[in-house]
C-alpha cells in the first residue's frame, strides 16, 4: 500500500471516531493517533506459530496459539531428540519436557 492510500485509509478511520465520539472539536491528534494504530494493526500480517514433527517418516506441521500454549516457547523441542507424541482426529499433542502437552492443530503432512 502506498503512502497517500495508507493516509486516506487513517483520515477516514478518524473521522470515523470523530462522529462516534459525539463530534468533539479538538480531539483531532487523538482521533488521528487512534485511527493510525487501528488501521495499522489491521494491516499487519497476522503471525503464525507452529512446530514440525518427524514421526515414522512422516512430517507434521502443527499450529498452535501462544495463549494457549501454557508457556511454551519455541526451542523446548531440540532436533533430533525424541518427543511423546500423540494424535487425535486433526490434533497433535506433543509431550514438553516439562510433562505438559502442547495441544497443537495438523496443518500440513508431508510424506
Amino acid at each position: 500500500m502506498n503512502p497517500p492510500e495508507l493516509h486516506e485509509l487513517i483520515r477516514d478511520r478518524a473521522e470515523q471516531i470523530y462522529r462516534q465520539t459525539g463530534s468533539i472539536p479538538g480531539r483531532d491528534i487523538e482521533n488521528w493517533s487512534q485511527a493510525e494504530r487501528e488501521i495499522l494493526a489491521e494491516l499487519q500480517p497476522t503471525r503464525r506459530h507452529a512446530v514440525i514433527i518427524l514421526v515414522s517418516n512422516l512430517q507434521y506441521i502443527g499450529e498452535y496459539h501462544p495463549h494457549l500454549s501454557f508457556g511454551y516457547t519455541p526451542g523446548e523441542f531440540t532436533p533430533g531428540t525424541p518427543v511423546p507424541v500423540r494424535f487425535q482426529d486433526q490434533k497433535m499433542f506433543l509431550r514438553r519436557p516439562n510433562g505438559v502437552e502442547l495441544e497443537t492443530t495438523i496443518v500440513h503432512k508431508i510424506g
